[in-house]
């Protein structure tokens, strides 16, 4: 994997593990299904029903994340970037209505999810622990078509044939191939490319990616990625309720961002939603905030983080960056340099998302983006790593520096668990985005403002860490909810 556009998504809530994965990996065995049986006979098989089971992490905290919805969708064939989650929510009730979906939207089965979508919460595949069984059956009851498929965070899909093959020294080692110019496997050669080259990071990434796109398609998918960013922001600073689940947990964003409006001038959150976070700040740009509360853009940074998180929990449009879970630290980062910093521009936004995408690759290459294999350190201190590192060089940091930012970003993330109060990514999951982005602006000054660049800890050494402090992490702390938060807290 090479391209940073495999790492940054467009989806939909709650989960990257196990939302986006799981729908993604049954509208693949969807369409399996309908390609070859129409392959196999010449004319359609009479494929009468499908049967899914879950395994490990997407078994025990499956429901708390909508596995179960994508599932449906997914067959159904829904992909989570071109679909809106009021489609999602409409084609759901009407299968759980009905007991039969479209399978990839062509042929019409039976699908009764009290008996077709099993749930194996003591039982755990060898290769990973978000595994998913499909099996198709035709109307005899013959097994017509099966195959098991591995979500290993981040939105990444494997089938069994192609886990094997590319995972087959160890789950955390994908291979990278060298069709690109600069085929980087660690942060020590990242450097020593730039060192070559004399080029940034940034450029660096610009010259893999052209090798797929062109300069315009890079610049217009960056363009998509901080809109769908921004409108996420946007809608979650002015959408109130309750989010769902049976935490009943009440959105808090737009209460923040109608307090936090009122420091800039006179302003009021209407109903009519006519104004909204983009807009205000975008025209204020409110740098003497600071005279009335030194903390006030901190507070605006963690408004943006909850925000997104928030609409994450609600099964809204996101950006998995690089996980749903931990979907609210780049952006909240982002918004920062976007509306706090002196001389944002255009350009600031793609050497923003470049470069922390380029730390994103390292992880995903070296260790792991699934909370059930490293805890949450893999989804919320990667994301801080990389808003670090991708902050630090809008900062104008060297190529040294921001590997330093990058590092702090994880080595005070190091351990941190994934234990989600039942099973559903909101507690501690919405507030720990708010800790993230706050670290990672933290460490781009560190190594910025107060360092050179050497330091005593690298970024390859950290990375390895994080990946043997998650081998060594206990199961109950790996997105199960057997442990930590999610059984010591007071349920009122």
């Amino acid at each position: 994997m090479n391209s940073i556009f495999e790492l940054f998504k467009i989806g939909v809530g709650p989960s990257s593990s196990h939302t986006v994965g799981p729908m993604i990996a049954a509208f693949r065995f969807g369409k399996e299904c309908i390609e070859k049986s129409q392959v196999a006979t010449g004319a359609d098989v009479s494929i009468a029903r499908v049967e899914v089971q879950l395994y490990g992490s997407l078994a025990l905290t499956g429901v708390g994340h909508a596995t179960d919805n994508a599932i449906v969708v997914g067959l159904a064939g829904c992909l989570p970037d071109r679909t809106s989650p009021e489609v999602i929510q409409t084609t759901v009730d009407a299968a759980r209505k009905t007991g039969r979906l479209l399978l990839n939207g062509q042929r019409e089965i039976q699908f009764d999810e009290s008996n077709d979508l099993v749930w194996l919460r003591n039982e755990t595949l060898p290769q990973h622990p978000n595994a998913i069984q499909f099996k198709a059956f035709r109307d005899s009851g013959e097994c017509f078509l099966e195959d098991q498929y591995f979500s290993t965070g981040g939105g990444f899909v494997y089938s069994r044939e192609e886990f094997d093959r590319n995972f087959a020294k160890s789950p955390s080692a994908p291979v990278v191939g060298d069709s690109v110019p600069y085929p980087f496997r660690n942060a020590k050669e990242l450097l020593q490319m730039c060192r070559v080259a004399h080029a940034s990071i940034e450029s660096l990434i610009q010259a893999n990616e052209l090798t797929r796109r062109s300069e315009l398609e890079i610049a217009s998918q960056l363009d998509l990625l901080w809109s769908v960013m921004s409108n996420c922001i946007d809608r979650g600073c002015v959408s109130s309720g309750i989010l769902p689940g049976s935490l009943k947990v009440p959105r808090r964003a737009p209460g923040i961002f109608s307090k936090l409006s009122r420091q800039i001038g006179s302003f009021e959150l209407n109903s009519s939603q006519d104004m909204l976070p983009s807009k205000l700040l975008g025209e204020s740009k409110p740098g003497a905030l600071t005279q009335s509360d030194p903390l006030a853009q901190l507070d605006w940074v963690s408004l943006f983080a909850l925000a997104v998180n928030e609409e994450n929990a609600a099964g809204g449009r996101v950006v998995t960056a690089p996980t749903n879970g931990a979907a609210g630290i780049i952006p909240a980062v982002l918004a920062y340099y976007v509306y706090f910093y002196p001389g944002a521009n255009r350009q600031g936004i793609h050497r923003f998302l470049k470069t922390a995408g380029a730390i994103g690759l390292l992880y995903k290459r070296n260790a792991s983006l699934s909370a059930a294999e490293m805890g949450c350190q893999g989804e919320v201190g990667v994301a801080c790593s990389m808003a670090a590192g991708g902050l630090a060089a809008c900062m104008g940091g060297s190529n040294e520096q921001i590997e330093n930012a990058a590092e702090i970003g994880m080595e005070h993330n190091l351990g941190l668990t994934c234990d989600p109060i039942a099973g559903l990514v909101q507690v501690p999951c919405i507030e720990r985005n708010t800790m993230g982005a706050a670290k990672a602006i933290n460490a781009a000054r560190l190594a910025v403002l107060y360092g050179d660049g050497h330091h005593f800890v690298s970024l390859d050494r950290v990375i390895e860490t994080m990946r043997q402090t998650g081998v060594d992490m206990q199961l109950k702390y790996k997105e199960t909810s057997l442990g930590g938060l999610a059984v010591n807290f007071v349920d009122c």
